[in-house]
């Protein structure tokens, strides 16, 4: 029945919703930290509501993992609704710091609950030939999302004010999971979004029968995550330092994403086709010596295009993780595996921006990113020498 499943039958079912969510989130990302300063924090206090989303999406990878395996899905992700949704009104009648900071430490587990579940209900239906195309496609549609969610936001902001985007985060959910709701599954397996899995076992069982694979690959996804985070922080920082202005800043941060976004698909292919190392090792090699070559950059210009070979680097892995999670993840315990899978990759992408403060308070900013950059090539490196171990290399037509 797998062979049946194809990128166009599961495109509305999955990706649609998707697509609204990270829309949602895309349009709060830039006003979490004005709501913060808007109730009296500093600048750092700012800096720590806005941090507390990717805390919440750590936290919640294994308990996701768990919830999915448990109830099923489709359930998760109602669930994950429901708690976003009263997170967001939260944040929206927000009276102090405490309660947008819980607020938005909610939106973070519940994205990790979105993740997980799309994640693995592609592992489960999608055939190994078309795997990391699904899993790719999945990855740029979370990015056209958070492109376009910001342009959305703003125009909210300009009609109904600062925490307007908050609004249209709650509605986007809501129509995404009014979408769960009534679009049809592909044929024949609708069964694998509204049942839990069967023979669903504990988190840290499954965590221990894989410990060859989570301390090898994981500790490479790990330095993925730390790179492709660090990506976001060091650009408009370097920016800052060699005085461009806000605006040239968003400029180049906003082509470079466009890059990024626009090459999803292709990435997919070239793993479907010839091996999940051939895109996972040079997407890291691009990042690792862009941001060794960033430093060396002193105008507009060398920086965009600096900021360009970030944005090629980590366009041509998009799904990259997700598509290794899928093909390690065993049958029994799919969840489960995949909640402790995505638990690397969020710890390294918490763990950048941290190095990067760490090392810049302590030396500088331009050590702090080659320190990054270094991690990049070891990261390329850790990926050349266990995927070909773990990962079977598909065969060609």
């Amino acid at each position: 029945m797998s062979e049946q499943i194809t990128l166009r039958s599961i495109g509305v079912r999955v990706y649609l919703p998707s697509l609204l969510y990270g829309i949602g989130q895309g349009a709060i990302a830039p006003i979490v930290a004005l709501s913060a300063r808007d109730l009296g924090a500093s600048v750092g206090v700012a800096g720590l509501v806005v941090a507390a989303a990717g805390a919440g999406q750590l936290i919640g990878d294994l308990p996701a993992g768990a919830l999915a395996g448990r109830i099923g899905e489709r359930r998760a992700m109602l669930a994950a609704t429901g708690l976003v949704i009263a997170a967001l009104a939260a944040c929206l009648f927000a009276g102090s710091l405490w309660v947008l900071g819980v607020g938005i430490f909610c939106t973070g587990l519940a994205a990790a609950v979105w993740g997980l579940a799309r994640q693995a209900y592609l592992a489960e239906v999608v055939p190994f030939h078309l795997r990391a195309r699904a899993m790719s496609t999945l990855g740029g549609v979370q990015r056209i999302g958070a492109f376009l969610g910001p342009f959305l936001g703003a125009g909210a902001v300009h009609l109904w004010g600062t925490d307007s985007p908050y609004g249209l985060h709650i509605v986007a959910a809501v129509i995404a999971a009014g979408l769960l709701l009534t679009l049809p599954d592909p044929p024949g397996r609708a069964q694998l979004s509204e049942q839990p899995a069967k023979g669903s076992v504990r988190t840290l069982e499954v965590a221990r029968a894989h410990l060859s694979v989570l301390r090898t690959l994981g500790m490479a996804t790990l330095m993925v995550g730390a790179v492709r985070a660090s990506r976001q922080v060091v650009i408009p920082l370097w920016a800052d330092t060699i005085g461009l202005d806000a605006a040239t800043t968003s400029l180049i941060f906003g082509v470079a994403g466009a890059v990024d976004m626009l090459l999803f698909y292709p990435a997919g292919k070239v793993m479907d086709r010839v091996g999940r190392a051939f895109v996972a090792v040079p997407s890291m090699l691009v990042l690792g010596v862009a941001h060794l070559l960033l430093p060396l950059t002193h105008s507009a210009q060398t920086l965009a295009l600096v900021a360009l070979v970030m944005g090629f680097g980590n366009g041509i892995g998009s799904g990259i993780i997700m598509t290794l999670g899928a093909d390690l993840s065993p049958p029994v315990g799919r969840t489960a595996f995949l909640g402790a899978w995505r638990l690397c990759s969020d710890a390294g992408g918490s763990a950048g921006p941290l190095v990067i403060a760490a090392v810049s308070a302590s030396l500088a900013l331009a050590p702090a990113i080659a320190l990054m950059g270094g991690v990049g090539l070891v990261g390329a490196w850790l990926l050349g020498r266990w995927i070909p171990r773990h990962v079977p290399t598909p065969q060609r037509a």
